[in-house]
């Protein structure tokens, strides 16, 4: 073997070496990738005597990974995962739900406890170590590897249902090229002698029949499949193929201030913080593992977090002034349908002329000409009120109704628009941004999926996407059933919620409590060439594991004491009624929960007895015990002189970024300076560029 090869040094050496798998494998002499100067204690711009410095390959070009064409293109992608349906339908109902402005309060504290400094822990952890979700926590602690696996199966769950909610913007994206827009009015029946209204369409309203009957043509339970519903089946299809292609293509594509006192308040602005920047999913940290090392990814955590919090605020402008718009349409319908009701009690005799105030004019009959109408003719006739059947068309009632998720899109949206003038051009608009914000967050989610496993296998990345796609496709069959619109519920509600908390609550313990934030903050230093604020290093130490535990907690007591149902639509009635889930359907619900987070206990068990690899070797980085550097001394030292130091000599690093060039002598003498003391060992001990974080 030859003298100079590392493992022959490793044996003549007493020091503890860092490896990575690939340099014992290739026998490569040790080189700094970029200067050798500050490991031999060199001035800059010297070299040593007789010793000619080799070119310096880029470590990011040397793993051969794909990397953005440009800055622009990697935030947008960024944006585009973090800023979804949700921003859409889910934050106005909450801010609506909530309080109104006062929602954003908590909102806005805990993005910055919570939301920010964890978005930037994993855009940090991603383009450090360059690889998916399985193999960054592989990397930090193989014991919890199982988070990585935890992470993928919840994007697997979520990406299922959330591309049938893309299928349904596409329906209803082709079915708004025509005038009048189809959920515009009730269909009629015809016979021979005479027309009706469709009953169930007149109990409740077009776009509400629409969404229910044309679109979903759902059955009244759970336990009734009713078969597949081909339009909707046809749109899943379209969905897949537009997701498959995208990610093929790859990187280059891509009210009441007392409301603050009420944890629901806080646990539900929390909740919308953890799911709106994507955390825990595995796409943040795919997509930044595509960044060269040195990008400075605190900037763009800090300006992707603004984006999307500022995209929820207008959403939510623009989504009350439509439902604003709405609710006065619907008052003055209420107004003219209730008016004329008591018109036909006047001409039976059932209601007095004299009960109707002078003043008022049928005719030209304003919102508060019925208001005060409604309150005499309630006064005089109190006993027998009921049975007559008026509504009170109260404007601050309409307002007050509040509607998510695929209510707001596909009813209360769908009704504004056939007010709006030209109608079809904005339906066609709206279901257009509907599937672009879709889209956008199904690729960050499928990337999420098919990057870990890139990384650990050597698969031809358009025959994974290909075959992830129609298993996906073929499994999202269950949701384009006609009681497919009850287990998109059931997956929402069971499927990301407990299991992404604690997979986000665990990579936070791995890096700051196991791998250590002291080390983690000057991985960091090393890696942007300055050193984060000392926010971030309490953050993550304290305050966001604490407010990820309370989150934890509650969302345990909310799915205990909270029913477990859904809302069934019921024909006869033309409205929805909260039913309970049978028990094959609850045990389903559970088993969601379970499968996400069974990764976690089964993989930590598995390699705490070695009964499977730590999985460096799928890596290229190393990671071992045996090979870690020892930083006691660093841990020894004093808590804010380390955090704070502007001097990067006062805060050594545990892990200097270069390794030292050897030369063909092999155990050349060195002067170390790093730590402002000269010495001399025989072989240099600095970590490898694959053993920084």
């Amino acid at each position: 073997m030859p003298k100079n090869t590392k493992v022959t040094q490793q044996e003549h050496s007493s020091e503890p070496v860092t490896e990575s798998v690939a340099d014992l494998l290739s026998l490569e002499h040790p080189m700094d990738y970029k200067s050798s100067q500050m490991s031999m204690g060199l001035s800059p711009g010297s070299t040593a005597p007789g010793k000619a410095l080799l070119p310096s390959p880029d470590p990011d070009a040397e793993d051969g990974r794909p990397a953005w064409n440009n800055k622009m293109e990697y935030i947008l992608a960024q944006v585009g995962f973090s800023v979804g349906l949700g921003n859409v339908w889910r934050f106005p109902y909450l801010c609506q739900k909530n309080g109104g402005g006062a929602y954003l309060v908590p909102y806005f504290i805990l993005l910055l406890l919570i939301g920010i400094p964890l978005f930037f822990l994993e855009l940090a952890v991603g383009q450090r170590i360059r690889r998916g979700s399985i193999g960054v926590w592989n990397y930090i602690c193989p014991q919890l590897g199982g988070i990585g696996v935890s992470s993928l199966m919840v994007c697997g769950f979520v990406g299922l249902y959330y591309n049938v909610i893309i299928g349904w913007s596409i329906f209803y994206f082709f079915q708004s090229f025509q005038y009048p827009l189809p959920w515009a009015e009730c269909p009629i029946l015809r016979n021979e002698s005479q027309a009706i209204v469709e009953p169930e369409c007149e109990k409740s309203s077009a776009t509400t029949y629409f969404w229910y009957r044309q679109t979903l043509n759902i059955t009244s339970s759970i336990d009734d499949t009713g078969g597949l519903n081909w339009k909707m089946t046809l749109s899943l299809l379209v969905a897949w193929i537009m997701v498959c292609l995208a990610v093929i293509k790859g990187i280059q594509s891509s009210g009441k201030l007392e409301k603050m006192l009420e944890p629901q308040v806080w646990r539900e602005a929390a909740t919308q913080v953890f799911f709106a920047l994507g955390l825990g999913f595995g796409g943040v940290i795919a997509f930044s593992s595509y960044n060269k090392r040195d990008n400075n990814c605190h900037f763009d955590a800090a300006l992707v977090s603004i984006i999307n919090f500022l995209t929820s605020i207008l959403a939510t402008l623009v989504v009350f002034a439509v439902l604003g718009f709405k609710a006065n349409i619907m008052n003055e319908k209420c107004v003219v349908e209730n008016a004329e009701k008591i018109l036909g009690y006047i001409n039976s005799g059932v209601l007095s002329k004299e009960l109707i105030p002078p003043h008022i004019n049928f005719s030209q009959l304003s919102a508060q000409d019925y208001t005060e109408m409604y309150g005499v003719i309630k006064t005089v006739k109190e006993e027998s009120f009921d049975q007559l059947g008026l509504d009170a068309c109260v404007l601050e009632d309409e307002l007050n109704k509040a509607v998510q998720g695929t209510g707001l899109a596909f009813i209360a949206f769908t009704e504004a628009m056939t007010h709006f003038p030209a109608s079809p051009f904005w339906s066609v608009m709206f279901f257009f941004m509907l599937i672009n914000l879709g889209l956008g967050s199904m690729i960050g989610t499928m990337t999420g999926i098919t990057t870990p496993i890139l990384d650990a296998f050597k698969i031809r990345k358009e025959i994974l996407c290909v075959v992830c796609c129609i298993i996906a496709f073929l499994l999202g069959l269950l949701f384009v059933q006609r009681s497919g619109n009850y287990f998109v519920t059931m997956f929402d509600d069971y499927s990301a919620g407990l299991p992404l908390i604690v997979v986000v609550i665990l990579e936070n313990i791995s890096v700051a409590w196991i791998y250590g934030t002291k080390r983690f903050m000057q991985d960091l230093e090393d890696m942007l060439g300055f050193r984060p604020y000392a926010f971030y290093y309490y953050m993550w130490r304290y305050v966001s594991p604490a407010v990820l535990v309370v989150l934890t907690f509650a969302s345990i007591i909310e799915m205990a004491i909270s029913p477990a149902g859904y809302n069934a639509w019921v024909e006869s009635e033309g409205a929805e009624r909260f039913h309970s889930y049978p028990p094959w359907a609850l045990g389903m619900a559970y088993t969601l929960v379970v499968v996400a987070m069974l990764p976690l206990p089964v993989v930590f068990i598995a390699r705490q007895f070695n009964l499977i690899s730590d999985g460096s070797n799928k890596l290229s980085v190393s990671y071992h015990k045996g090979m870690m550097k020892d930083i006691s001394n660093l841990e020894e030292q004093d808590e804010q002189r380390f955090i704070l130091s502007k001097n990067p000599s006062e805060a050594p690093s545990p892990m200097p970024a270069h390794r030292a060039y050897l030369g063909p002598g092999g155990t050349q003498e060195m002067t170390n300076t790093n730590y402002g003391t000269s010495t001399k060992t025989g072989y240099q001990n600095i970590g490898s560029p694959e053993s920084e974080l």
